[in-house]
């Protein structure tokens, strides 16, 4: 699999943005290296190509910044299990500005009795941010883990408007 890939500098935190032909396919955790895409993608060939990622780096630039408030952006999922596309577009569908429990995200993908796994699913989301599974909390209302730490997810709700 070929992903062609750029970074995007915001603020001090710099991100890696990468795209198949089929969509945007992955965005980085701040500061991480761009090996952190291996693990998503283990098999990857890995081509810098600064014009394959221009809509998403400019989009994630904009709602970085508070402009902008939804992604309109082709996204490549295909590389997760059937579990992992589901729980993922279900993250898409969970309004800006709100939350939901992993229970609560189990129940709407009809996997009620597999909250660990949807939690996993969560986790292994390669496109942090443009799919927001930082609106993903735990039952007691607490944030959570996130791959970008907790503190980052405390923004992004925050730039969102989330009730914390």
């Amino acid at each position: 699999m070929e992903i062609y890939y750029t970074s995007l500098t915001s603020g001090t935190a710099r991100y890696y943005l990468g795209s198949t032909a089929a969509g945007l396919a992955f965005v980085g955790t701040p500061n991480a290296e761009l090996t952190e895409i291996y693990q998503f993608y283990p098999t990857a060939t890995l081509i810098q190509d600064e014009s394959a990622n221009l809509p998403a780096k400019q989009q994630l630039a904009e709602y970085l910044q508070g402009t902008r408030r939804q992604f309109d952006l082709s996204l490549d999922m295909e590389n997760g299990t059937d579990l992992q596309r589901s729980v993922w577009q279900a993250l898409l569908k969970i309004p800006r500005g709100t939350t939901l429990s992993y229970s609560e995200l189990a129940q709407q993908i009809n996997r009620s009795g597999a909250v660990r796994a949807v939690a996993t699913a969560v986790a292994r989301n390669p496109l942090l941010i443009v799919v927001p599974c930082h609106r993903v909390t735990l039952k007691s209302g607490q944030l959570g883990q996130y791959r970008g730490g907790s503190p980052m997810k405390h923004q992004l709700l925050k730039l969102e408007g989330a009730c914390l």
